[in-house]
């Protein structure tokens, strides 16, 4: 049973699609919060779903055991610290869907009580005012608007300009040109390219390092006189002490905001400057946006609960949930690898990890099983749970660089996963396949080419290839009450004398005594024992923690 934690209100039919789904228990906790008892309610959570009320804090978060999965019903997410939960190894996911044409609308009621000075239009009237010369304004047919950032929200907004006969000039660095062509929209790569050239703007970009501040006063400086702002996005991408100073001069003629730095802002002076058309935040306030993005907020941790299904991830790579069906065995694989190298090697530090794709494995979300191998890489060197959230993070801090190469092409087996670490010692190569859909082999040790299964206890023999060496471990093995499983042999050359390896699946772990006296015969020149997971043993992040 998995325990899902609300903290923030959810719509009531969600809430209600949340408590009759079979394997999840739903505690609400309504009412304000401190961030000690958030913490408290999360110690016994393996989800949670939150709207703006709520913060999760490093603090907040830190060395939470059974917390996984964070969905917050809406887009931004500004008050989760997303770094620290990637640390944590917790997924975050949002729900970019639900509120877009709520946001969107909210952009255009901006737009247009702007420029047709509604607000003090309306507030005059209220005083018993008949004032028709006080309030002229200008209309949006033949204006150029520029639209920052032409993603869901954003695209929405274009179209409803272009009905509007408005000349839209957009930016964005990912949007195609062909796409951009489709839409109607003059794109460019360079703001300053663009800010130039418009009458309106509108910003519709996510808050990050990059965009705070985008539209400066070095960009407003560069727009024409009259220009006219809106930001319906996230306080601070319109830089607030910029605007007021642009407002002031005359330089921008007016700004609809709907987000402020502060919510609510401490210092009132934009917010109340004549200029400016203020609204608290109502962006995704209407019924329709507040039912859409709790019902999605349900839809998403249930998903990621019941299915292992990953939407909209704000850290980790989406994956639905029959991708994971068919991804899981590579997973598996990927990260078992992952943990044989980190076994085998002794004592040198890893300084490079280079991961080999080829056959179906190539058309896999390859940047997964990377990530779950480094889980696997590093998963007995660390004190951090280390899972395939955080793997990536606390590699490249360890200073591992982990390289994927793809190949489509097939070679001995119809998907290979090969997986090579350069340490301070020197390099160690292991790869394996998969057998139909779930049986993991590994197939190749260093120069050794072999058939062994990737589980459970592995004694790894390295010796000279003569006669009587594999009965002689053998041997060993029944004297000490230690049954052997499965053996695999592999040499470096189709001759006897050569360097030669055998990997033996035990069945219960042999003591320092028996693996000391199966390292007397002179033949021998190294043995290893490796700890996997048993056959079939599920993957730890898939499974209740």
């Amino acid at each position: 049973m998995y325990r899902v934690l609300i903290t923030d209100d959810l719509s009531k039919s969600a809430l209600a699609l949340l408590q009759d789904t079979p394997g999840i228990e739903v505690d609400v906790r309504s009412g304000k919060h401190t961030p000690e008892q958030v913490r408290e309610y999360l110690k016994d959570a393996d989800g949670i779903i939150i709207r703006s009320a709520t913060r999760l804090t490093p603090e907040v978060l830190k060395d939470q055991p059974r917390l996984k999965v964070i969905v917050r019903a809406g887009v931004g997410v500004d008050n989760i610290d997303l770094p620290a939960a990637t640390r944590e190894g917790i997924v975050v996911m949002n729900t970019p869907a639900g509120n877009t044409t709520s946001t969107a609308e909210q952009a255009m009621a901006l737009l247009l009580a702007m420029a047709r000075n509604i607000a003090p239009a309306c507030a005059s009237m209220k005083a018993g005012k008949w004032d028709k010369k006080s309030f002229t304004g200008t209309q949006l047919a033949g204006k150029a608007i520029a639209v920052i950032g032409l993603g869901r929200i954003g695209l929405t907004v274009a179209r409803r300009c272009l009905a509007f006969e408005m000349k839209v000039l957009g930016y964005d660095p990912f949007l195609s040109e062909e796409r951009a062509r489709n839409e109607g929209i003059e794109l460019y790569r360079d703001i300053d390219e663009l800010v130039g050239k418009c009458d309106f703007l509108t910003v519709h970009t996510p808050m990050t390092p990059e965009t705070q501040g985008l539209i400066n006063a070095t960009r407003i400086a560069k727009m024409k006189k009259g220009v006219r702002l809106i930001n319906g996005a996230r306080g601070g991408i319109i830089d607030e002490a910029a605007l007021l100073a642009a407002l002031q001069s005359g330089h921008v003629a007016a700004a609809a905001l709907d987000v402020f730095v502060e919510e609510p802002p401490k210092d009132w002076t934009l917010a109340q400057h004549p200029q400016v058309l203020s609204t608290p935040h109502l962006g995704a306030s209407t019924e329709e946006a507040q039912e859409l993005v709790s019902i999605e907020a349900t839809e998403i941790i249930t998903g990621f609960l019941l299915r292992n299904e990953v939407r909209h991830a704000m850290n980790m790579v989406p994956v639905s949930a029959a991708e994971m069906a068919v991804i899981q065995p590579y997973l598996d694989l990927g990260r078992r690898l992952g943990l044989l190298l980190a076994q085998l090697n002794k004592g040198g530090g890893v300084r490079k990890a280079t991961l080999n794709f080829r056959g179906e494995a190539a058309s896999m979300k390859t940047q997964l099983i990377a990530s779950a191998f480094a889980s696997g890489l590093l998963a007995n060197a660390m004190a951090d749970d280390v899972n395939i959230v955080n793997a990536d993070l606390l590699a490249k801090e360890r200073g591992i660089e982990i390289k994927e190469e793809l190949s489509n092409e097939t070679g001995d087996f119809s998907t290979l996963v090969s997986a090579t670490i350069v340490t301070d010692n020197g390099e160690i190569t292991a790869a394996g396949t998969i057998f139909g859909k779930q049986f993991l082999r590994l197939v190749r040790l260093d120069q050794f080419h072999l058939d062994a299964y990737l589980d459970g206890l592995l004694l790894l023999y390295r010796h000279i290839d003569r006669p009587g060496v594999i009965g002689y471990i053998g041997t060993v093995c029944g004297q000490h009450s230690v049954n052997i499983a499965h053996m695999a042999l592999g040499r470096e050359r189709n001759e006897p004398g050569g360097d030669a390896i055998a990997v033996l699946n035990l069945d219960n772990e042999p003591d320092s005594t028996t693996l000391a006296e199966v390292a007397k015969n002179p033949a021998v020149t190294g043995v290893e024992l490796v700890k996997l997971p048993k056959a079939g043993e599920p993957l730890p992040w898939l499974v209740c923690r």
